[in-house]
């Protein structure tokens, strides 16, 4: 899945943990992990806070 690559690549990209995005869009550090490791997805008003954090578009992060 594109996704959890995406969102470790970008957030990586953007110089911040894990601890540091969740904080921003209002999740656990253990849930965003799980999003990296694909073990679940966010639901779309999350989604679109991680991407606006990140500086991507929503497509961005669910595209190959």
């Amino acid at each position: 899945m594109a996704f959890q690559k995406n969102i470790q690549k970008f957030r990586e990209d953007k110089q911040l943990t894990q601890e540091e995005l969740a904080k921003a869009v209002g999740v656990s550090q253990p849930q965003i992990a799980k999003y990296e490791n694909g073990v679940s997805v966010p639901n779309v008003i999350v989604g679109v806070q991680i991407a606006k954090t990140l500086g991507v578009t929503c497509e961005e992060l669910v595209n190959d």
